[in-house]
């Protein structure tokens, strides 16, 4: 018999989430990132939702094609570009852009024979420090790729590292204007944390991702109440068993859960017969043999836990990110084969 297990995309809520982000960016166009098999929503299931956005952003070449055989003939993005030049003949045949942030790549690009020129978006490393030109060297770079003869239109591109927390995007800003002055032409720099709150940078296309999903950027629920962003997934499953547990007992291997006090913090909610229930995780004073010396002194990240304010709200939102948050629980959980379902 198989696992009573069941995942419904609602194709109506990514409609909605795209919406949304029309609202918050109206003067730009919108490529909806549909990276690793949509989020794990799967790419054929999304594609009905998200179908009037303005173009698709993705990683896999693979995903790429398919969203060609699937119908869309509007631009496709190959966020982190190709890896070998037998990538470059796909991207030719099925008219696919590309980013574009090493040397190696324009190499690739200059050496390709191609039936046209290939649009690109020119990666600069603004401070995320993973891919893309340092500003100091963005001008040549550009300058080479206007002279490859195998390459169309050059819009400019970075990716944001801190647009959901407390350090924000004004340096990776300053930092993009400085490598980019002067040089013409189109800008993409908003992921959904930049989409939502960092109007400033919507420029000509924004990149929102996981908002699409109904998730939050920051991992914080909260964070996106107010938006009209809906969850575009339910994940259902049946109740197989109820233990009640004594205040002090544990559950699991290595004991890691021990019957909550009030300090037990939530990893999520569950929808049990109708209602909402908290799902509790390890609790953070340590283990129950620890439990009587530590309701007497503060842990050893200066969270008193007779208190709420013995740390900044930044400390409290990282420690919630790290063991309660929407991202946590997607490192977690189980993955599911959803074109099995």
């Amino acid at each position: 018999m198989p696992r009573p297990l069941s995942a419904t995309i609602h194709t109506a809520a990514l409609a909605n989430n795209l919406a949304v982000v029309r609202r918050y960016a109206p003067k730009s166009r919108i490529w909806a990132v549909v990276k690793a098999n949509a989020y794990g929503h799967g790419l054929a299931r999304v594609f009905p939702g998200l179908r009037a956005t303005d173009g698709f952003g993705l990683l896999d070449l693979e995903e790429a094609v398919k969203l060609r055989e699937l119908g869309w003939a509007g631009p496709v993005l190959l966020l982190e570009g190709f890896l070998r030049p037998t990538d470059i003949d796909v991207i030719d045949r099925y008219s696919l852009t590309t980013a574009v942030h090493s040397d190696e790549q324009m190499r690739m690009l200059e050496m390709a024979r191609l039936s046209k020129p290939v649009n690109i978006q020119l990666k600069m490393n603004s401070g995320m420090n993973r891919l893309g030109y340092t500003p100091e060297r963005y001008r040549a770079a550009w300058e080479r790729a206007r002279a490859c003869q195998g390459v169309g239109q050059i819009t400019l591109m970075t990716h944001f590292s801190d647009a959901d927390g407390d350090r924000g995007i004004a340096h990776q800003l300053e930092a993009f204007e400085r490598g980019a002055e002067g040089i013409a032409g189109a800008r993409s720099l908003s992921n959904s944390a930049a989409t939502l709150w960092h109007p400033a940078a919507h420029f000509d296309w924004v990149r929102p991702g996981i908002i699409l999903y109904g998730a939050s950027p920051s991992g914080i629920t909260s964070a996106i109440e107010g938006t009209g962003l809906q969850p575009a997934m339910t994940f259902a499953s049946e109740l197989i068993a109820v233990q009640t547990v004594a205040e002090g007992q544990t559950v699991g291997y290595g004991s890691i859960f021990c019957r909550a006090r009030a300090d037990a913090y939530r990893r999520g909610r569950v929808r049990l017969r109708g209602r909402l229930s908290a799902l509790r995780a390890r609790r953070h004073a340590g283990d129950c043999r620890r439990r009587a010396d530590a309701s007497r002194r503060p842990r050893i990240d200066g969270h008193d836990h007779r208190r709420s304010d013995a740390v900044p709200d930044r400390q409290r939102r990282l420690a919630r990110r790290s063991v309660g948050s929407e991202s946590a629980d997607r490192r977690r959980r189980p993955r599911v084969r959803h074109d099995r379902l």
